[in-house]
C-alpha cells in the first residue's frame, strides 16, 4: 500500500513538473531561395521546431530570417541538414534554459512587492490592479470584462479623468503568453501616466482629455503556464474538442478573415485558430467590450514581442487600407519618437508586407470595426534573446515606448473624430 501511495505521488510530482530547455537551441536561418524555404519546411515535418519568427511554417519564404528552437536530440540533425545544404545560419542561443534562468537579472528591492524592473507572475499582476485603484481613486478604475476558462478574471484598468463618452484608447497586452515584456509595458504605461500626471504637460492633457482602457494581460491562463509549467507557452489553455492538444490562439481567433488560412486549422499548432470566431472567453469579453464602448474608442494598440516592429493593417490581404497614408505617417512618427531615447530602431508597416499574412488578428478586427487608428507593437528585440529579453531591458524598452504611444494619443486626441 505504501508502494502504491508513494508510486501515485511520484506521478504526480511529474504530472506538474515544468518543462525544462536544457541544451535546447534556437537556430537563426535565411533561406536563399524557395528550394531553401522549402528544406526548412520538410525538416519541420519531420522534426519538432517551435517557430519563433515566423510563427508558422507556410509564412516561410526566401531572403526571410527564420528562427526557430530545436531539441537538444535533433538540433545536431538540424545542423548537419543546413551544413549539407550550404544554408546560411547562426546559434542565436546555445542553451535554452540557461538563457531562460538568466532572464532575472534583476535584484528584487523588497521580495515579493510588484516591481517594474522586474517580470511580475499573474498574482502579483492582480495585487498591483488593485494597488492603482486606491492609490489614484480619481483616475484609475478596475474593470472586469470577463473571466477565463479557468475562472481567472480579466481585469481592464480605465486610466484617465473623463466620462466614458470622451475619448478613448485600448490597449492590450499579453495576448501571446511567452512575450512578457509586453504585459511589462501595459504596467509600466499605468504607473508612468499616473505618477507623471500633473507634472508631465502631456500626459497632464491627455488624462484630462480622454482615457485610455488598458488590458494588463489578455491571456492570464497561458501567462500563468508559461510561469509555472513551460515558459514557451503561446496559446491559452482551453480544451480542444477531439483533440489531445490544448489551446487556441488568441490572436488567430477574431472575425477578420478568420478562414482563409487552412494552415491554422490544426488544434496543435501554435497558431491554432480556435473553432470559431470568438470561440473562447478571452476573446468574447474583449470584442463585447470594445464594441459596447466603441463610440468613444477612437484607437486600438496591442503590444507584441519581439522584432522591433510598429505595425498597422492590413494582415489578411495584402491590400492597403483606405487610410495607409494616414497610419503610415503616425507610425514614423512614433518609431522616430522612441528612437530619440536609446537609438532603438523599429520598421513599420502593414503587417501582411512588413511581418507576414495573418489571419484573425486583433488588429485587423478593430479596424474593420470601425476603429481606424490600430496599431500593433512588436517590442525589444531583433532575436539575440526573442522571447527572453533581461529583466535589465524592461525599463528601456518601457520608456522608449512610451514616447511613441505619446504620440499616437496626441495625435488621435487632435484628429479623431
Amino acid at each position: 500500500m505504501k508502494f502504491i501511495l508513494l508510486m501515485g505521488l511520484i506521478a504526480t510530482t511529474l504530472a506538474i513538473a515544468p518543462v525544462r530547455f536544457d541544451r535546447e537551441k534556437v537556430f537563426r536561418v535565411k533561406p536563399q531561395d524557395e528550394t531553401q524555404a522549402n528544406i526548412i519546411k520538410d525538416l519541420a515535418k519531420t522534426r519538432e521546431l517551435d517557430f519563433w519568427y515566423p510563427d508558422a511554417t507556410h509564412h516561410i519564404t526566401a531572403n526571410m530570417m527564420v528562427d526557430f528552437r530545436v531539441s537538444e536530440q535533433d538540433s545536431q540533425f538540424i545542423q548537419s541538414a543546413l551544413d549539407q545544404n550550404q544554408m546560411q545560419y547562426k546559434i542565436l542561443i546555445h542553451d535554452l534554459q540557461k538563457e531562460i534562468e538568466k532572464q532575472f537579472d534583476v535584484k528584487e528591492d523588497i521580495p515579493g512587492r510588484h516591481s517594474y524592473a522586474k517580470y511580475n507572475n499573474w498574482d502579483k499582476i492582480v495585487a498591483w490592479t488593485e494597488k492603482m485603484m486606491n492609490k489614484h481613486p480619481k483616475m484609475v478604475s478596475r474593470i472586469k470584462i470577463g473571466t477565463t476558462v479557468e475562472e481567472n478574471p480579466l481585469y481592464v484598468l480605465k486610466v484617465g479623468k473623463q466620462d466614458e463618452r470622451n475619448k478613448s484608447i485600448f490597449m492590450d497586452c499579453g495576448i501571446h503568453a511567452r512575450e512578457w515584456v509586453s504585459s511589462s509595458f501595459c504596467q509600466w504605461f499605468v504607473y508612468q501616466a499616473t505618477k507623471s500626471y500633473g507634472k508631465n504637460k502631456i500626459m497632464t492633457k491627455l488624462l484630462d482629455q480622454m482615457n485610455f482602457y488598458v488590458l494588463p494581460v489578455f491571456n492570464v491562463d497561458g501567462y500563468i503556464w508559461s510561469w509555472t509549467q513551460n515558459r514557451m507557452w503561446r496559446k491559452n489553455r482551453s480544451k480542444n474538442r477531439n483533440s489531445r492538444c490544448i489551446g487556441t490562439d488568441l490572436n488567430r481567433n477574431f472575425n477578420a478573415s478568420w478562414n482563409s488560412f487552412p494552415n491554422t486549422s490544426n488544434p496543435c499548432g501554435d497558431t491554432y485558430r480556435g473553432i470559431a470566431p470568438e470561440s473562447e472567453r478571452e476573446t468574447k469579453a474583449v470584442t463585447h467590450f470594445i464594441r459596447s464602448h466603441l463610440k468613444s474608442i477612437k484607437a486600438y494598440i496591442t503590444f507584441h514581442s519581439y522584432s522591433q516592429m510598429l505595425l498597422f493593417p492590413y494582415g489578411y490581404t495584402s491590400e492597403l487600407t483606405p487610410n495607409h497614408k494616414d497610419l503610415a505617417k503616425v507610425a514614423k512618427i512614433g518609431i522616430d519618437a522612441l528612437a530619440t531615447r536609446y537609438e532603438t530602431r523599429y520598421v513599420y508597416g502593414p503587417t501582411a508586407s512588413i511581418l507576414y499574412p495573418t489571419t484573425g488578428s486583433s488588429l485587423d478586427w478593430a479596424y474593420d470595426l470601425g476603429i481606424k487608428h490600430t496599431f500593433a507593437f512588436e517590442l525589444r528585440d531583433k532575436g539575440k534573446f526573442g522571447f527572453l529579453l533581461p529583466e535589465s531591458q524592461i525599463k528601456s524598452t518601457c520608456k522608449e515606448t512610451m514616447l511613441a504611444v505619446e504620440f499616437i494619443a496626441k495625435y488621435i486626441l487632435k484628429h479623431a473624430s
